[in-house]
C-alpha cells in the first residue's frame, strides 16, 4: 500500500484526513493520500514566501543546478518502480510510463544546465550612463499539475521555476497524487534543499487551489488543464495581477495530403489519437485528408484503430489502457454517443470492451463528417474519438483546420517539403509537426494560440514565465 503525505516547510505532514487512490483498470485500492484544504495551502504558501526571502536559494544558481542534478540522478535509480506506479495510478501502458519518466529526467537535466545561464545585458545609453537588464526570479510559483502526464507536466513547470530561482508550491491532481509524491520525494529529501523551497499538498476538493489562484502571496501560477478552468483562473487571479502560465485545451488536426503512403500514415495517426487513451491535449482529434485519398484513409484508419490492444497497462501486450476513472469514462462515452447519432458516417463504434468491466475502458471510435462546425469537431472530447474530414485544396485544408477556438498543435503529412512548410506557416497553432505527431521534448517550447493558453513551457522560453525583467540605471560619469 502506497501512502503520500503533504510536504510543507521541510516536513512530511498531514491534517488527519485521507483519501483513497484506485487503479482505473480494475478499481483496486493502490494507497491513500493526505487530503488538504485551504489551511494546508496557506501553510505551504507561507513556507515558500519565507524561503524566497532568503538569498541562499534565489541568488545561488550553482546550488540550484546541483539540486536539480541530484534529483535527476536519484530518479534514474528509481525509473522502473516509478513507471509501474504511474501505470497503476494513471492507467497508461507501461511503455508510455517508462517513456514519460525518461522524458522527465531529461527535462530536469536540461534546466539544470540553464540554471547557470539566465543572462541579462548591459547598454551604454550615453557617455557614462549604463542600463543593466537583469532576469530575476519572479517569487513564489504555484504549480497545479494534471493527471494525464503527471511526470513530464510536473517537471516542465517545476524544473524551470527552480532553475530561475523561484520557490514553489505543488498541488497535484488527486488521481495521481501518490505518483507525484513519489516523484518528488528524492528532491524533497535532499539535504541541500532548504526548507520551504519546494512544498507539496494534495486535496480532493478545490479550496486549496482556489487560494493559490487568489492570494497575492503567489507571484506566478502555472496550470495545465481545460480552457474552462483556465478562463476561471484568469478571472479569479486578475485582482492580484500575478503572472499566469496556462496550457489549456486542444483539438489537433492532422492534414494528410494526396502524396503520402496512406497505410503508414494511418498507423501513426491511430497511435497519436490513442496516446494516454486519447487523454492528451495534443492527441490527434481530427484527420483532414485529401478527397482523392479519402476512401483509402477510411479503410486504413478504421483497421488501425480496431487493432489497438486495450487492457491493463502492466500487461506487455497493451497499447491503450483505461481512462483516468469511471466518471471521466462515463462523460466521454456520453459525448461520443451524441456524436454517433449526428455524424455523417460511423466507421468504427467504440465502447466498453468485453472482459474489462471493472475498469474505466473505452475502445476507439472513428466517424466522418463534413461540417467542421459540429460540436464533435470543435469540442475537446478527452478520450479516443477521431473525426475524419476531407478537403479538395490546400486553402480549404487550412481553412478547416483553423476553424477552431483552439490553437495548440497540428500535423502535416506530405512527401513535398515546400508544401509542408507552406501549410505549417498557415496553420494557427503553437506547434506543427511534419510527418509526425506528439513529438514533445525539453528543448522545444510548447504552448498554444487563442484559447489554448498563455506562455510557453519546455525550452528556454519557459524561464520567462518564472522571471521578471529588471532595469537598473546608473550614471557613473565620464573622464
Amino acid at each position: 500500500m502506497q501512502q503520500a503525505r503533504h510536504f510543507i516547510d521541510g516536513q512530511w505532514c498531514d491534517d488527519g484526513r485521507w483519501a483513497d487512490s484506485l487503479d482505473p483498470a480494475n478499481g483496486e485500492l493502490i494507497g491513500r493520500f493526505a487530503d488538504g484544504d485551504e489551511g494546508t495551502a496557506r501553510a505551504a504558501v507561507a513556507a515558500a514566501v519565507s524561503a524566497f526571502a532568503k538569498p541562499q536559494w534565489s541568488q545561488n544558481p550553482r546550488l540550484r543546478q546541483q539540486v536539480l542534478l541530484e534529483w535527476a540522478a536519484a530518479l534514474q535509480r528509481r525509473q522502473d518502480e516509478l513507471a509501474t506506479l504511474l501505470t497503476r495510478e494513471n492507467g497508461k501502458a507501461l511503455a508510455q510510463s517508462r517513456g514519460e519518466i525518461a522524458g522527465a529526467i531529461s527535462e530536469i537535466l536540461y534546466y539544470a544546465g540553464l540554471a547557470r545561464h539566465n543572462p541579462g545585458h548591459v547598454l551604454e545609453v550615453a557617455p557614462g550612463e549604463f542600463s543593466t537588464m537583469l532576469r530575476e526570479p519572479a517569487g513564489v510559483a504555484a504549480l497545479i499539475i494534471p493527471w494525464n502526464a503527471p511526470a513530464v507536466l510536473l517537471v516542465r513547470a517545476l524544473a524551470p521555476a527552480l532553475a530561475a530561482g523561484c520557490t514553489c508550491v505543488v498541488k497535484p491532481a488527486p488521481q495521481t497524487t501518490l505518483f507525484n509524491a513519489a516523484l518528488l520525494a528524492p528532491l524533497l529529501e535532499l539535504p541541500s534543499l532548504a526548507p520551504g523551497v519546494v512544498n507539496l499538498f494534495a486535496e480532493c476538493g478545490h479550496a486549496g487551489a482556489a487560494y493559490l489562484v487568489a492570494t497575492p502571496l503567489v507571484d506566478v501560477l502555472s496550470f495545465t488543464g481545460s480552457t474552462a478552468t483556465g478562463t476561471r483562473i484568469m478571472q479569479d487571479a486578475a485582482p492580484t495581477m500575478k503572472k499566469l502560465s496556462l496550457e489549456l485545451g486542444g483539438k489537433s488536426c492532422c492534414l494528410v495530403l494526396d502524396d503520402v503512403d496512406i497505410a503508414s500514415v494511418a498507423l501513426k495517426i491511430a497511435a497519436a489519437a490513442t496516446i494516454i487513451s486519447g487523454q492528451q491535449c495534443t492527441a490527434a482529434r481530427r484527420v483532414l485528408v485529401h478527397a482523392s485519398r479519402a476512401a483509402e484513409m477510411k479503410q486504413a484508419l478504421t483497421a488501425a484503430l480496431a487493432e489497438i490492444r486495450v487492457g491493463h497497462g502492466l500487461d506487455a501486450a497493451t497499447q491503450m489502457g483505461p481512462l483516468i476513472d469511471r466518471s471521466a469514462r462515463d462523460g466521454v462515452e456520453q459525448r461520443i454517443a451524441l456524436a454517433l447519432d449526428s455524424c455523417d458516417e460511423v466507421l468504427l463504434a467504440g465502447g466498453r470492451p468485453a472482459g474489462l468491466d471493472s475498469g474505466a475502458f473505452l475502445t476507439p471510435t472513428l466517424i466522418t463528417h463534413h461540417d467542421s462546425a459540429a460540436f464533435f469537431c470543435q469540442e475537446e472530447i478527452f478520450g479516443p474519438l477521431l473525426v475524419l474530414e476531407t478537403f479538395d485544396s490546400e486553402s480549404e485544408a487550412v481553412q478547416r483546420a483553423n476553424h477552431s477556438e483552439f490553437g495548440l498543435s497540428a500535423s502535416v503529412w506530405t512527401a513535398d517539403g515546400a508544401r509542408a512548410m507552406r501549410l505549417a506557416r498557415a496553420l494557427r497553432n503553437g506547434t506543427v509537426w511534419i510527418n509526425d505527431h506528439n513529438k514533445l521534448f525539453a528543448e522545444a517550447e510548447t504552448g498554444g494560440y487563442r484559447k489554448s493558453g498563455l506562455g510557453r513551457l519546455h525550452g528556454y522560453d519557459a524561464l520567462l514565465d518564472f522571471t521578471e525583467l529588471k532595469h537598473v540605471y546608473q550614471n557613473v560619469g565620464s573622464l
